[in-house]
């Protein structure tokens, strides 16, 4: 049986909508801990940081120089060749856009890429927005916007007369006024409400990864007691007393949703219908749809209000269990916290040689003699304090048995073949590219000067120039260089008052007193 037609479109809108969430996920890549991480979020900041950044290379070398003598990034970050292969890889990833301008290039490397200048995009503004507002977040619990529920029921109150006024006057001298202050408290609503959905996520996340760990010391045990019971008890009432006002007021503007949906404007209130446009939250049914959800339960789809009764039930009673380890006789062994703690005290406050003793007295590893060279470093920088490191986690058999002995049997050793066709799809991918520059540049190399080449054949034939060049020991010298995988071979004559001129996508190459000569089969 073959597929409908409508069967294919759903497949092939599948697979773009895959494409296009897998390239959206590449904006975070400069973020993983790397090697370069340091040099790539602050060009990033340097590009959010100004309403249409439009930077060269040259420019972001200069803010990169300032960024490296404070010590933000690490040396050697500001060349200009660093930085231009940094900005590349941002394009790659999709945070950069490039444009081109005409420039006079005193050097391969400028013409290659001094004319380009590069700005923003919009979701990399969004992702280093986020970025920065997660790095200055604290670690500590966060507050409950409490005030935002009954701002939100007055809110649904008032907006059911503001859209009556607005249906009434629609047409007479006072529509527009209405239909600014409709769309003002719409504007508002979703506003409190957004702050208040993620103020709850974050208490509730924070709770949850505290409740969750197996020892608690006692003061901790009591100032959790107090957070539970006074501070969720208050916003758990307060929720429930204002969600029933808030439900109904949500069920009369459901009967006028279209008309309020009408009276908010078109679709792309900006320009072209073709033009995609990100609304304000409550121009379409899907706000209105997930804010009703919110509060109001539905068949086999429980509200967020009830969640957020059942999340409190669950940390009162992880709380209880807490309590009962460490109060009970029983069960397992006592932890180690508090000796570890009182270890990690003593190393704070000793010199090195004590340190050294103490260490060695408290596990028994003592300074080895070996005649054999010391290893290589781990990677670890030496220069900074144990304090000041990274944090080690402590498993659960230190702590409460204080051995490192494994339990239960060894895993066996995963093998992961989609991971290994993948690279091995990348490097097929590397190599067939390569391939097919070297291919262009021997069909072309005839007639070089006739030819106009892509811009993957422009940048293997600057690498063999690079290279022929860098050989030469006087001006007049023969330089050569060659591919000495696929035999092409590129060879810079100097010749007084000959001019070659290479015609690319990305421009003109000239060379003044040179002549360059390719041949195949090298």
């Amino acid at each position: 049986m073959w597929p409908t037609v409508e069967q294919e479109q759903h497949v092939q809108d599948t697979l773009v909508g895959a494409e296009s969430t897998d390239r959206r996920l590449l904006l975070y890549a400069y973020l993983q801990p790397r090697e370069h991480h340091r040099t790539y979020l602050t060009t990033m900041r340097l590009f959010a940081s100004t309403l249409l950044a439009d930077l060269s290379a040259g420019e972001v070398a200069a803010k990169l120089a300032a960024a490296e003598r404070e010590g933000l990034i690490d040396p050697g970050e500001s060349r200009i060749e660093t930085v231009i292969a940094r900005l590349k890889q941002l394009v790659e990833w999709g945070n950069l856009v490039p444009g081109r301008r005409e420039v006079i290039a005193a050097s391969i490397a400028e013409f290659q890429h001094g004319s380009v200048r590069y700005q923003v995009s919009k979701l990399a503004v969004r992702v280093q927005r986020d970025v920065d507002e997660l790095l200055r977040v604290p670690e500590g619990a966060r507050e409950v916007s409490r005030e935002l529920l009954p701002a939100i029921e007055r809110g649904l109150g008032a907006l059911g007369k503001s859209l009556s006024d607005a249906v009434f006057t629609e047409g007479g001298p006072g529509a527009k006024r209405a239909r600014e202050a409709l769309a003002e408290q719409v504007t508002t609503l979703f506003l409190q409400h957004a702050e208040l959905a993620v103020t709850v996520r974050d208490f509730y996340a924070y709770l949850g990864q505290i409740v969750t760990r197996h020892h608690l010391a006692p003061d901790e045990i009591s100032g959790f007691r107090n957070l539970l019971v006074e501070y969720i008890q208050m916003v758990v009432e307060d929720v429930l007393r204002h969600t029933p006002a808030i439900a109904e007021s949500l069920g009369q503007l459901a009967r006028g949703r279209g008309e309020l949906l009408r009276l908010l404007g078109p679709a792309n209130a900006l320009g072209s219908e073709d033009l995609a446009i990100e609304r304000s939250r409550g121009r379409t049914i899907a706000d209105w749809q997930d804010l009703t959800d919110w509060f109001v339960d539905r068949p086999g789809r429980p509200s967020q209000v009830t969640a957020l009764r059942e999340a409190t039930g669950r940390a009162i009673g992880s709380l209880l269990a807490s309590v009962k380890r460490a109060t009970s006789g029983g069960g397992l062994l006592p932890g180690r916290r508090a000796e570890l703690l009182k270890l990690a005290g003593w190393f704070d406050g000793a010199t090195a040689d004590q340190a050294h003793s103490l260490y060695a007295a408290a596990f028994g590893l003592y300074s080895a003699r070996n005649l054999l060279p010391s290893p290589e470093h781990d990677g670890d920088d030496e220069h900074t304090p144990w304090r000041d490191g990274p944090v080690l986690d402590v498993t659960v058999s230190v702590r409460s048995r204080g051995d490192r002995g494994a339990r239960g049997r060894t895993s066996r050793i995963v093998d992961d073949p989609i991971t290994e066709q993948a690279l091995l799809a990348d490097a097929r991918a590397v190599d067939k590219k390569r391939s097919e520059a070297v291919t262009e540049l021997v069909e072309a190399a005839p007639t070089i000067e006739e030819s106009r080449l892509s811009h993957g054949a422009l940048d293997v034939l600057c690498e063999l120039l690079t290279m022929a060049m860098a050989q030469r020991e006087r001006a007049e010298d023969v330089g050569a260089a060659a591919d000495p995988v696929r035999g092409l071979k590129l060879t810079v004559t100097p010749e007084e008052g000959r001019t070659t001129t290479i015609k690319t996508a990305g421009g003109t190459l000239t060379l003044h007193n040179a002549s360059v000569a390719l041949e195949a089969g090298a």
